[in-house]
């Protein structure tokens, strides 16, 4: 499966979060490229990312910045010490 993530990285803000399956690969790319041209022209710098991952749950866990905020991501620091 295919996560297309839109991230203000500033804020630790999740902007948009979509989901594509693996036959669906093209048209994820192609979403990804429009967006990222019209945050460029609007000037806007958010981090924009296509993810492979078996699901959402392995991607939570891969990737937990982009769903987590700075306070949980302390504590699972903190846990893990």
């Amino acid at each position: 499966m295919l996560f297309l993530i839109e991230y203000d990285r500033p804020s630790r803000r999740l902007v948009q979060f979509r989901k594509f399956d693996e036959s669906q690969q093209q048209a994820a790319h192609d979403v990804r490229l429009e967006l990222e041209l019209d945050l460029n022209r609007r000037g806007v710098e958010h981090e924009v990312v296509i993810l492979d991952a078996p699901s959402e749950e392995a991607l939570r866990h891969t990737h937990g910045r982009y769903f987590k905020d700075f306070a949980e991501l302390a504590q699972e620091m903190a846990s893990k010490l």
